[in-house]
C-alpha cells in the first residue's frame, strides 16, 4: 500500500489499462496501529474497486492523506461485518509496500455510511482472488517497492471508468447496488501500465492499446468463468479447487498462490 499516490487534484489517477469496477462515495476509512500521523483519525471520501486495487481519495483538501492505494497482494483477513447496531463495514489487515511512504502493517476498517458494505465487500474479495491467481508467491512474500510511474498522465478515456457490461469471465459486477460513475472530469490516467498483473492478467480494459491476451491469461479467465461466492458466507471467496485440493480457500488461501 502506497500513501498519496492515487490522486489528481479532485479526481483518482489510475495505471494505463486499469479499469474501475466499482465506485462509492461517503466511505468512511479508519486505520489502527503504530501508524504516522498522517493516518491516524477517520477520513470520509470516496472507494474504488479497481482490476488492481483499491483506491481511497479522501474528501479533505486539507488533510495530509489524499489518497492511498493498496494492490490485492497487499490486503490479508478481510471480513465482512453486519454488527446489529451500526452501518455495515469491511476490516482487514494491509502491508505496506516498500517506499510508499509508510512501514509495516496496520489494521483498517471500511465503513459504508449509505450502504453497499456487504455487496462492495463480496466483489472485492471476488476479484482479489481472481487477480491474485496471476501473480507469483513473491507479492505475497516480500512485496514489490512502490515505484512513482515516470510517464505522464492525462484524462482517462471512458474504458477506463465503464466495465464492459457483459462483466469479466462470466462474473457481473454489482452495479445494481452501486450504480453511480465516477465524474467524467474525475478519473486521470497515466501513459504506464500498472507494475503488477490485475484481474485479466497483464490485460487492461477492451480497447486497451499495447495490451495482448496471452495463452496463460486466457487460461486464468476460463477458470475464473465458475469462481463464485456463498451468500449465506460472504466472508470467504470461493474458487473451484484442482482435482488434489482438500478444500475450497478462504480468502487468504485464495489470493496467495504458492509456487
Amino acid at each position: 500500500m502506497a500513501l498519496n499516490s492515487a490522486h489528481a487534484g479532485k479526481g483518482v489517477l489510475i495505471y494505463a489499462g486499469e479499469c474501475i469496477i466499482l465506485f462509492c462515495d461517503h466511505v468512511s476509512m479508519e486505520f489502527g496501529g503504530n501508524l504516522p500521523p498522517e493516518m491516524k483519525g477517520s477520513k470520509t471520501g470516496r472507494l474504488y474497486l479497481t482490476t488492481h486495487r483499491i483506491i481511497f481519495n479522501n474528501k479533505d483538501a486539507k488533510d495530509k492523506l489524499q489518497s492511498f492505494a493498496s494492490p490485492f497482494f497487499s490486503l490479508k483477513g478481510v471480513e465482512l461485518e453486519q454488527p446489529v447496531f451500526g452501518a455495515n463495514y469491511i476490516k482487514g489487515t494491509v502491508q505496506a509496500q516498500p517506499h510508499g511512504g509508510w512501514s509495516g502493517e496496520a489494521k483498517f476498517k471500511l465503513t459504508f455510511k449509505h450502504g453497499g458494505a456487504i455487496e462492495f465487500g463480496q466483489a472485492m474479495l471476488k476479484v482479489a482472488s481472481l487477480a491474485t491467481r496471476n501473480m507469483d508467491s513473491s507479492f505475497r512474500d516480500a512485496p514489490p517497492p512502490y515505484t512513482p510511474p515516470s510517464a505522464p498522465w492525462a484524462q482517462a478515456p471512458p474504458p477506463a471508468y465503464a466495465p464492459p457490461t457483459g462483466g469479466y469471465a462470466g462474473w457481473v459486477p454489482p452495479t445494481a447496488t452501486f450504480p453511480d460513475r465516477p465524474p467524467a472530469d474525475g478519473v486521470f490516467m497515466y501513459e504506464a501500465p500498472p507494475p503488477y498483473p490485475g484481474l485479466s492478467g497483464h490485460n487492461g480494459y477492451n480497447g486497451a492499446v499495447g495490451f495482448t491476451t496471452s495463452a496463460a491469461d486466457a487460461k486464468a479467465q476460463e477458470a475464473a468463468q465458475s469462481a463464485y461466492y456463498d451468500p449465506n458466507n460472504p466472508q470467504y471467496a470461493y474458487v473451484p479447487p484442482p482435482a488434489y485440493s482438500e478444500s475450497p480457500p478462504s480468502y487468504d488461501a485464495a489470493t496467495k498462490k504458492s509456487q
